[in-house]
Formats: structure tokens, sequence, C-alpha cells
């Protein structure tokens, strides 16, 4: 395939790199930074298949669409479940991240949960290049977190990061440039969610909607017992009698909630700390695990995985945004990157 010189496709392109969340999609765009964040949603009319709203509106109509019009994820744990809709959301970030019409589509670098298998990897491949990207390289989560958080990657040094995102939540040791270690769970965001909604109708017999579940986390989430316990008020359709419903759920009420969900995390990180290297074991002891991702937001979370692993937890600055700045560090310089990036048929791309 003919290839532009360098410096001509600079010109002529504007390379942005991705993190394609399940939960949001952050893009970067090479020499001006993140340009867009919204969430992975798309609101497709089903009597005309147009697509109707992307993004932030998308979001705002879930549960609150009509029959003809149904709000989507397009990504369910890390990966494309829906890949036209897939397509038509990336075609949108793309077009929406250019601030001028180009002449030719820009080259992208797009972070996927670890562990995906090669049909999913590819779907995400030929969805970028469906929605107008020249080309498409890919790169693992946790690399690309520990890239954008500027952690010692390249050095004989092992370091260990947890990423937990809205779908997956991807735990890895690296060293050296490589993964040593890594385990990817599709436990995560939505999974918390979906939890404290299955205990909101279970305990007090009240549906709600997973955007209300979504904003319950957020507003008194929390995994240790907080000094002053926090408390909100929800509102949802009463399953006894059928109508409208309000009452007070506390920070007791959701850590019940997400236990299980929790454990699960913890059992897998110490997973992945038995089965390494003794050496590598001995570094993450020293200098600790670091936590990335939305779910390093939770209050306390960094607490409980200290006391579990027996290691210090670090929450790295911005956690939000780290996988999307390591595929805005691979953009400046991907040949320099080239041996961290994910081929599709061969595993790792050799230089």
């Amino acid at each position: 395939m003919f290839k532009l010189p360098k410096k001509i496709a600079e010109r002529l392109s504007q390379d942005i790199g991705i993190d394609l969340g399940t939960a949001n999609t952050l893009v970067y765009v090479r020499g001006k930074g993140i340009v867009i964040t919204e969430p992975s949603v798309v609101a497709v009319n089903q009597k005309t298949g147009q697509v109707v709203a992307v993004g932030k509106d998308a979001r705002d109509m879930i549960g609150r669409t009509p029959t003809h019009i149904t709000a989507v994820r397009p990504l369910v744990e890390g990966v494309i479940s829906d890949f036209e809709v897939t397509e038509e959301m990336l075609s949108y970030l793309i077009k929406k991240s250019q601030s001028e019409k180009m002449l030719f589509g820009p080259r992208v670098v797009i972070g996927v949960p670890s562990g995906i298998t090669n049909v999913e990897i590819r779907a995400v491949r030929d969805a970028a290049r469906n929605a107008g990207a020249r080309e498409v390289f890919i790169i693992e989560e946790p690399m690309a977190a520990a890239l954008g958080a500027r952690l010692p990657l390249e050095e004989p040094v092992g370091t260990m990061l947890i990423d937990i995102g809205g779908g997956t939540t991807d735990i890895a040791l690296m060293s050296l440039g490589g993964i040593v270690r890594s385990k990817n769970v599709r436990i995560a965001g939505d999974a918390l969610n979906q939890d404290i909604s299955a205990y909101i109708r279970s305990e007090f017999k009240i549906l709600i909607g997973e955007r209300t579940a979504e904003d319950i986390k957020i507003a008194v989430g929390s995994v240790t017992k907080q000094i002053t316990p926090l408390q909100s008020t929800i509102r949802g359709r009463d399953l006894v009698t059928g109508l409208p419903r309000e009452i007070v759920i506390t920070d007791s009420d959701v850590r019940e909630a997400i236990q299980s969900s929790l454990s699960t995390i913890v059992d897998a990180a110490k997973e992945v700390i038995e089965t390494a290297p003794p050496e590598v074991v001995a570094d993450v002891m020293r200098v600790g695990v670091y936590l990335t991702g939305g779910g390093a937001l939770l209050r306390g979370l960094p607490q409980l995985l200290a006391q579990e692993l027996k290691v210090p937890v670090h929450v790295v600055e911005d956690p939000l945004t780290t996988v999307v700045r390591g595929t805005g560090l691979v953009l400046e310089d991907i040949d320099k990157f080239r041996s961290v990036l994910v081929d599709d048929d061969e595993g790792i791309i050799q230089n």
C-alpha cells in the first residue's frame, strides 16, 4: 500500500488517538490535546435506520425515547457489540475532531482492553477504517494508560497498573516495554451500576434506570466507612403499587450492593501478583500499584486495595484521561512505540 511521505502526511491530515471506552470515548488530536469527551452512546431511529444523536445528546435520551428511537451503547464490556453503530459513532467523532477539512483521513491510535480476541481487534480496526481513518494502530489499554501516566515502562522495573473502566478492569504487570502478566475481568463501572440497581430493587422494591444507578454511585459510592455518612435522595417506580416513590440511599447501602463485584476485582489483582516473577513482585512492593480509570475515583478504593494487596496504591493524575493521553504519546512518534502496538493477525508488531 502506498504511504505518504511523513511531512506531507502531517500537513494534509490530523492524526488522532481514541480511548474507545464502554462508558465514554475520548479523542486526542496531535498538537492540540484532548478535544472530545463523549459518552459511548448512539441514538438510532429504527424506522429509517438513521443516527439521531451521538454522545451526550444520545445519553440524555436513555430511558426517555419513543418506541421507534433506541439509545444504544455499541460497546459492551470493552468490545464492539454493534459494528454499524460503532462505525457511525467513530465517523462522527473523527469528523468532529477535525478542525478543518483535510485532504487525507487521519492516522488513528485506538486503545482496547487487554486480552480481547483477534476477531474483536479486527472489528475495531475495520470500524475505524470505514469511519475514515487512513491508518489504524491498536494498543492495549494498560500499556496506553501506563504511557499516559508517564510510568517507567522502558526500564527493567516491574510496574503494576489497575485500570477500572466502564466495561472492563484491566490489571497488568509491565517491565521493559512489555506486559509480564495481565488479567482482564468484565466487571467494572457498569457492573457496579447494575449491582446498585439490583440491590435497590431487592431491598426497597423500587425500579430505577442505569442513569440513576450511576448517579448514586458517583454521589454516595464508597467502599470504606465514611467519617460523615453520605446520602442521596432518589426517585423510581414502586414495584408494588406501580406509582412513583422517593427514598434515601446511603453509602452503606452502596457498599453492601457492590461488595461482591469489588471482591472479584481484588481477587483478580491478587492472582496477577501471585503468578508474577518474584523480582517483579519485589518491585511492586517497593514502588506500589497505580490505579487509573473512572473506578479510581470511587471513595476508599485505593485504601481497600492497599489493605488487601499489602502494597502501596497510588491514584494516577487525572485517571479518566490516562489511556487517551497514552495514545497521544504514541502518535507523537509511532516508530518509537511500534513494539507495543498490537497486530490483529500476529500479536505484537515486530520492528
